[in-house]
This record gives structure tokens, sequence and C-alpha cells, in this order.
């Protein structure tokens, strides 16, 4: 069983398995082999990313312009073709920026041949809402005001100085949109296909980019999704109860690609 690894903007495919080193200690399944790829562009560190991790830092992408959009999705074909298959992908950020544009691509362009991945597992998810427009998904200005404010609160929230200043406790505040349900954010964007292969979604309603992550999940087929809240930030929690909870998820999501 091979896993695809892609990484956040600004990271590395070792930061990455680092990141998820907590619950993948509790995975039942021990026939796993992970693809800890990094990306083909040089990149600034995240922001407070060189507090902890030495360069080199890479992304799959400069911004998620559709051009750089496909730029990714055509060198990730080549990739897959050079060292694949794989039966999941999983990502963080930006990677799941990149592999939910592959994959809805490919529904949109070639839904009668299979998808690359059986499965995938996004931490921190969401979505190139340009690209999206692209593919003719319809996106509501207020979804477009609230994309870029939530873009800038990451940029402050996860800096250097605010992790000097506040460590684990700046991550604060309901980034969840007044007066809306989990699911009413997942149904805002409309668009022709939907993600057809089992998903995970792993989000926190502290990230400044959890209705990103949300809206990401409702790119994906419902009947087989799942999803879970680990109350945090831009992040994947390494306290024992969110790593059970997330290892089971990706236990299941292996079963699916089985």
């Amino acid at each position: 069983m091979r896993v695809l690894c892609l990484h956040g903007k600004g990271t590395s495919g070792s930061i990455f398995r680092s990141q998820t080193s907590s619950f993948r200690s509790q995975i039942s399944r021990k026939d796993i082999e992970f693809d800890w790829v990094d990306g083909p562009l040089d990149s600034k560190a995240a922001p407070g990313i060189d507090l902890f991790y030495p360069p080199p830092y890479y992304s799959f992408m400069d911004n998620t312009t559709p051009a750089d959009t496909y730029a990714g999705i055509n060198w990730l074909r080549g990739y897959i073709e050079q060292n694949g298959p794989y039966d999941v992908v999983m990502g963080f950020s930006q990677g799941n920026v990149l592999a939910s544009a592959y994959l809805l691509l490919h529904e949109l362009e070639t839904p009668h041949l299979p998808l690359p991945f059986k499965a995938a597992i996004f931490h921190c998810g969401g979505l190139s809402l340009p690209f999206m427009t692209e593919l003719g998904f319809i996106i509501s200005p207020a979804i477009w005001e609230r994309d870029e404010q939530s873009r800038v609160a990451l940029g402050v929230m996860a800096s250097s100085e605010a992790i000097l200043q506040g460590g684990g406790k700046r991550w604060q505040g309901d980034f969840g949109e007044k007066g809306l349900t989990e699911e009413e954010i997942r149904d805002e964007i409309k668009g022709p296909v939907q993600i057809s292969i089992p998903t995970v979604h792993v989000y926190g309603s502290k990230d400044p980019r959890y209705s990103a992550g949300l809206q990401l999940s409702g790119a994906c087929n419902p009947e087989n999704r799942r999803v879970f809240n680990h109350g945090g930030g831009h992040e994947i929690p390494r306290t024992s109860v969110v790593s059970n909870a997330i290892s089971e998820l990706f236990d299941w999501a292996i079963d699916q690609a089985a």
C-alpha cells in the first residue's frame, strides 16, 4: 500500500513526515510505504516553520492562479508516471490544493478513466478558488473576500512572532461563519463535479482556514467522506486523543483503498 505525501507550502517532505509522526505511530497497518516528496520549487519558509525546522523549504506552486495550478498538476502527473502507482494521496495545506485540483480536473475531463488514487486524506485542506472558477464552480464574492481574509489571518497567527509570544495559545477565536453550520459552509460552493473516491478531512475550528477545509470536504462525495474537527489551528495536533482519532480515519481510508 503506497501513500503519496504532499507537504504544505514553504516546508518539505521531511517536515511533513515529522508533522504526522504522532498519529502514524498508532496506525494499525504496517505494510504502508510513504513517499515524502519535495515540491519542485524552492521556497522561503512558511510562517513560523523556521523556528522548528531548518531549510531547505519547497512548494508545489508559487500561487493558486489557474496557470500555477495547471503547472503544479502537470508536475504531479509526471511524478506519478515516473514513481507510481500510488493507492492513497495525503496532503497538508497547499498539498491539498494541488491534490484536489488534480482530482477535480480528472473527474471533469476524463471521467471514464480511473482516478490516480483510490482514497485521499486532507489535513488543513483548502481549494484553489481561481482554479475552481476555471472548472465551472460558482463562487460568491463573499467567499472570495473571506478566503483572502483567512489567508492574511493565517500569516499573522502562524508567524514566528505569534509563536514566540503565544505558543499554542496563538490559535484563538472561532473561524466558523456566524450563523452557518459546517454543512451549510460545505454547500456554499457549487460545481459540475465532485471528487468521487473516499476522502478523509481533518481540520480545526481555530484555523483561519477552517472554512476552506470545509469547502474542500464539500467538493467530495458525502457518501464516501469522513470528517474530523480536532479543535485546533493550522496544524496536526499531537495529543493522544487527536492522534488516535486521526489514525483511525487513516486506517479507514487505507481499508477503502485496499
